[in-house]
């Protein structure tokens, strides 16, 4: 059982730690702010990266995601994206250990009128997966997993960027 002094110190600890995160201004990020009204999303239509992405874009507040290039004050081209998957380590005996997995997305922002408001920026996102041969399917699961990771990395990544972007 535990005593009011340790009861009390136990308490007062995690008031403090409570006070402490909350003065240094720590808060949960809320919907993103666009500097625009309508965005048009040219490309990766049928990928899962383009259908999250507009999946996204659609759920914000206050920006509208429409169906034709003319009527959006923004068009976000999806210029490229590709999965690499690259061996990092092998064994003594030649077999692989590790690999990297690598995703790139390029892109750039513009009006319908091709003014651009963000040149083509490419995101490069890594990570690495350790390998096995004796457990091929749950390897093949993990490295699954990591996919839609940074593919929801890279979405996250591309919303920042049209949140500060500059309509000069």
């Amino acid at each position: 059982m535990m005593s009011f002094i340790n009861r009390w110190w136990l308490v007062s600890a995690m008031l403090a730690s409570v006070l402490l995160i909350s003065a240094c201004g720590f808060h949960l990020r809320g919907a993103s702010e666009f500097p625009f009204k309508t965005i048009y999303v040219q490309g990766s239509e049928t990928t899962p990266l383009g259908v999250s992405l507009r999946r996204n874009l659609k759920g914000q507040e206050n920006t509208a995601l429409v169906d034709n290039e003319k009527d959006a004050d923004v068009v976000l081209d999806i210029l490229s994206e590709r999965p690499e998957k690259v061996i990092l380590s092998l064994t003594v005996q030649g077999l692989v250990r590790e690999y990297t997995l690598n995703s790139y997305l390029t892109f750039q922002v513009r009006n319908s009128d091709g003014k651009l408001f963000l040149p083509p920026t490419t995101i490069v996102l890594h990570r690495v997966i350790s390998y096995n041969e004796n457990v091929i399917l749950s390897k093949a699961a993990e490295e699954a997993m990591l996919y839609k990771d940074m593919q929801g990395d890279l979405i996250q990544q591309v919303v920042r960027r049209l949140s500060v972007l500059k309509m000069d």
